[in-house]
Parts: structure tokens; sequence; C-alpha cells
């Protein structure tokens, strides 16, 4: 009886199956079945399963002694060694900048043109897809004004290949917040748009959503303090109005925030994820628990950057900044804070985000509890319905390793295959 229900569910996939999503750079087989050593299906790991995709949704997954037999169609794979599991999810990505070791953030926005920060997103992207990250939330431009919104077109284009976008365009800053800065007598450009008051705010918020953002970020806090410290920047009021406008249009707030109280006032505005969130207290990581405000604490960021001012990580002691990170980490698991992944790729190389994702197992996660987050945890939190599992009637982003992830992380750096949307995008040449 099931491998005729699968036989029937099969026929009547390959005819009706019609969700609108991005077309891809080949397309989608009429029938797939994989056959892996085990499948990771967002929530656990299951040994001996197939996995079937027919045009771009995945129309079974399970056990592979209950598959029917195939027919000249199919493309049968034999996939031994490997893990089978969803496309990643990235939640903290910047395609529009490149590592900051190559050229600081400061010169890539006042000195690399449109045109070069645009060229190099589309190598970014590109890496970012072999890399297995199928989705990325793109959190800012940082002064590329709405170029992510171009880049995401040409992707769902098919123009160039690359990963789904969730991009958040501009960002939003106070005046005199935010870089870059210099002579005080110039309007030097900014990293992102700044906006004041209720009036200001509502239009620009609006404007944001108007031009193409499926988010919006705010910058809840930053480094304008007196001594050069991190102090809040918006106001409660302010915020709470920013949410507002744009939980009615159905987009999430994202809140950069890296003090106890510009934290709290994003969590208390009704923000959707924190990023970074350094200076946070048991306090504050209660009260995200409490609201189900989740945490992107871009690890490998602050990992990178004290490598770049010469920390050598295999025979130097932890900077007290590292060590910090450690520390609020363990708090916020601790206290029950969802965790999202989301590594402020760019700050380090595109297409090396596992590295937030071993970093996240070092500082105290499970090695299953770190693949659910980069897969169904970020689709949950970011509303994706049909992403993030490996089930009936989701949309088949999946990804091959060589290896066994659960057991070794660094298998998600052998990428084998990546499947987006039905369609296999990328696939190593001496595989299969």
């Amino acid at each position: 009886m099931i491998r005729r229900l699968l036989a029937v569910a099969i026929g009547l996939a390959a005819l009706a199956i019609a969700a609108p999503v991005a077309p891809s750079a080949q397309e989608p087989s009429s029938s797939l079945v994989l056959l892996p050593d085990r499948v990771f299906d967002g929530e656990r790991m299951h040994a001996d399963w197939a996995v079937v995709v027919v045009g771009d949704a995945i129309v079974y997954a399970g056990p592979a002694t209950d598959l029917v037999t195939r027919t000249e169609e199919t493309r049968e794979l034999d996939l031994k060694g490997t893990t089978l599991m969803p496309g990643l999810i990235e939640g903290h990505s910047h395609l529009l900048l490149h590592p900051y070791d190559e050229t600081s953030w400061t010169d890539q926005v006042m000195s690399e043109s449109l045109a070069e920060r645009t060229a190099r997103a589309v190598v970014h992207a590109e890496a970012t897809l072999r890399a297995g990250v199928t989705t990325v939330r793109d959190l800012g431009t940082e002064g590329a004004g709405f170029a992510d919104v171009g880049i995401k077109a040409a992707i769902d284009k098919g123009v160039i290949p690359g990963p789904r976008m969730l991009i958040a365009t501009k960002a939003l800053v106070t005046t005199g917040s935010y870089g870059p800065k210099g002579a005080p007598e110039h309007q030097l450009p900014k990293g992102a748009e700044a906006a004041d008051g209720i009036d200001d705010l509502a239009r620009k918020t609006r404007n944001q959503i108007g031009r193409g953002a499926d988010w919006i970020k705010v910058y809840a806090d930053y480094r304008w303090g007196a001594d050069g410290t991190s102090q809040p920047t918006f106001t409660q009021q302010e915020l709470d109005l920013i949410v507002e406008i744009t939980s009615s249009s159905g987009r999430y707030v994202v809140a950069h925030a890296g003090t106890a109280e510009g934290m709290r006032r994003a969590v208390l505005a009704g923000v959707r994820t924190i990023e970074h969130g350094d200076g946070g207290d048991a306090g504050v990581f209660a009260l995200m628990a409490e609201h189900g405000v989740a945490l992107c604490p871009t690890l490998a960021a602050g990992d990178a950057i004290m490598q770049y001012g010469g920390w050598n990580k295999t025979t130097d002691p932890e900077p007290a900044r590292i060590q910090a990170k450690r520390a609020g980490f363990k708090l916020a698991l601790e206290a029950g804070v969802e965790i999202c992944f989301g590594g402020d790729v760019g700050v380090y190389a595109h297409g090396d985000n596992v590295r937030e994702l071993e970093l996240m197992h070092e500082y105290g996660m499970s090695r299953s509890d770190v693949l659910h987050a980069a897969t169904a945890g970020n689709a949950s939190i970011f509303g994706l319905e049909r992403l993030g599992s490996i089930a009936v009637g989701k949309l088949a982003d999946i990804i091959v390793v060589e290896g066994d992830p659960e057991q070794d992380l660094g298998a998600l750096h052998r990428v084998r295959m990546v499947i987006k949307s039905g369609a296999v995008v990328h696939e190593e040449e001496t595989w299969n």
C-alpha cells in the first residue's frame, strides 16, 4: 500500500506542483531519488532514509525500503558516505561587504564604487550558495543604498546564481550615531539611513518597505557615547513606532543591540531578533526568552576581528572580548533564548558561513541543536514555512555533505551537492 501511494504521489506531484518560487540555474528534474547514508530532517537524524524530489518539492522522505521501482525518467543518486539535510539558512549576512582584513569597513563605504560593491556581491552570492546556504537574511547594504533589491531580483530571475534573499536595504540609525565619521564640517556618506522623531521615522520606515525591504533593521544602540562606548540610540517611543509600522505591513524588525538597555528597549518594542547582544545580562536574556525574541550572537565576526588585530588562536590566551562573548552566550543558553544562526558574514569571507556554527558548538550548544538552528530553527524564526525541513510538501532546498555533521560539524565544509527549489545548482565534478 505504501508503494502504491508513493507512486500516485509522485505522478500527481509531477503534474500539479506549482508553488511560486524563484527560477534556478537548471530546470528541476522530473524525478530525483536521493539515497544518502542518513538524513537530518531539521529536527533529528535518520539512518537509511531516501528523499524523492519532483519539480520543486519533496514528495517523499522516509525509509529507503519503502520506495517504489523507479522509471527511466528518474535520476537516482547513490550517495554513500553522506548526510542529506535542508539547505542552510544564514541569519546575518552582508553580501555587499568583504573581509575587513582586505579593506576596512570605512574604506569600503567611502571609497569603493557602487558598481564594484555590486560586482563583489555577485561573487559573494555564488560562493554562499556553493557552500550550502540556500537562504540568507542580508541585514543592510552598509552604504550601498538599495543595491540588495537588485541583487535579490537578479537571483530570483535566474540572472545570477545565489541564495534566496531576505533583505533589509539601508537600515535605520539615529543622526550622529553611525559611521563613517571624520571632519565634522563635511557631510560624509553613511552606512545606514539616519531617521529621527515620529514623522521622520514613519516616513523612512515606510519608504524602505516600499522600496523592497523584507525586514526593517534598526540600530538600537551604537558606539556614540562620550568616551566611544556603546549607548542606546532610539527612544522607547521611537522603537515602538518602527515595530508598529513594520508589523502592520506583515514584516519583522531586527535590532542591532550590544548594550543591556538597548536590548531591553528593543525587546519591549517587539523586535523579532537581536543581533550581537554582547552586553546582555541574565535579566535581559530572561526578558528575551519571555517575549520570544531570538539572539543572533555573531560569534564568528568578533572572532575574526580579534584575529585581524593580531590574536593567534592557537598560541595566545583568549582576549577579554572573546571571554565576555563566551560568558554572554552561556547566559543566553541558560535563559532559554532561541539562538539564530547568523555570523555577520562579510566581516569574514562569504562561503565560510559554517565558521559560525562551529563556534556555536564550541561555546556550548550541542551539534544537534546547532544543525537545528541552521535549518528548521531559522526557518521558524523568519516565518519561512516551506523551508528548513526535509518533509513531504516542503520546498526542495537540500544539501548533501560528506560525513556526519552530528558527529563532526566539519562535514558541513564538505558540500558535495546543493539543490535549490528542486534544481541541482552545484554538484562536485568527482561526485557520481
